[in-house]
């Protein structure tokens, strides 16, 4: 094995969700003020995924106050403290960028069985 590959493998996190698009999960995030470090918590769809390995992103939308709100984050960094799957999504798409143009009960996703 070539030596970044070797390397990039120990960066990947072990106790990762399988996480899907369509899924509804909760991104438990750190973020930094000053010199305090909190966590906060960014609850949408998986809208669309991107990469591989250790650059894999997912980016999740939520509607906060009417106005659509989307986050890309990567899987495998630090600064993401976990990803909880609260239901997941039953769709035929590979990217949900349609779900942008929709408001309401017309952006709802049917849950999988």
């Amino acid at each position: 094995m070539d030596l970044v590959k070797v390397l990039s493998e120990q960066q990947l996190k072990s106790d990762l969700p399988t996480l899907k698009i369509g899924d509804t999960v909760k991104v438990h995030a750190k973020i930094k003020e000053g010199n305090r470090e909190r966590i906060q918590v960014f609850e949408g769809i998986i809208i669309a995924k991107k990469h591989a390995g250790v650059n894999q992103t997912v980016t999740v939308r939520r509607i906060s106050y009417g106005v659509g709100v989307e986050k890309t984050f990567p899987v495998h960094s630090p600064n993401v403290a976990k990803f909880e799957v609260v239901r997941s999504g039953k769709v035929r798409r590979a990217k949900l960028y349609y779900l942008r143009g929709r408001v309401g009960k017309a952006a709802k996703i049917a849950e999988r069985v």
